[in-house]
């Protein structure tokens, strides 16, 4: 079954109401930069501090052609983001993703729900075969979503990015539809 074809009393947490998954439009810049400046969601992405709202209205607005932009809505509010990029030329089988959540919202089934939602559309709908995404080695939470929804850990890259004054590593994570 696909995530479009779940009711959404399928889609809800235990500890929330229901969260809708839709597509990002320019309108949510403003609480899109909000959950981006969160300092937890800004520590697991590449993100430097102080995102303008206008940063991230260019951001939305120039999205590609080959890009899906997603947002978890709960009672009117932003709670988390996703996006995936198909490659292209000789890489049109694989897609990049990259997802967070806001802070206090963490553990309820958000990440579960935009990830199962990037799955879906690229199962479903792009014929996708390779998922591909870089998370630190430091962020569990996330690894264990990822795993739960069969991407596999294929290296280390050390020294990856910098955060808070010190290098940090990452894994590269892929899962492959067959």
């Amino acid at each position: 079954m696909s995530f479009e074809e779940q009711e959404p009393a399928k889609r809800r947490s235990g500890k929330i109401g229901a969260v809708e998954i839709r597509a990002s439009r320019p309108s949510d810049a403003e609480g899109i930069a909000a959950i981006a400046n969160l300092p937890g969601f800004r520590a697991g992405t590449l993100r430097l501090p102080f995102q303008s709202v206008e940063e991230t209205r260019q951001w939305l607005e120039k999205s590609s052609p080959n890009s899906t932009g997603l947002v978890a809505v709960l009672d009117g509010q932003i709670v988390g983001n996703a996006g995936m990029n198909r490659l292209i030329g000789r890489r049109i089988h694989s897609a990049n993703i990259g997802m967070g959540v806001h802070d206090d919202f963490t553990g309820c089934g958000i990440g579960s729900a935009l990830l199962g939602a990037l799955v879906d559309t690229a199962d479903n709908w792009l014929a996708i075969k390779r998922l591909e995404l870089t998370v630190y080695v430091d962020n569990a939470r996330a690894i264990a979503l990822y795993e739960k929804f069969g991407f596999e850990t294929e290296g280390r890259l050390r020294a990856f990015g910098f955060r808070n004054g010190k290098y940090v590593d990452a894994f590269t994570m892929a899962r492959l539809k067959f």
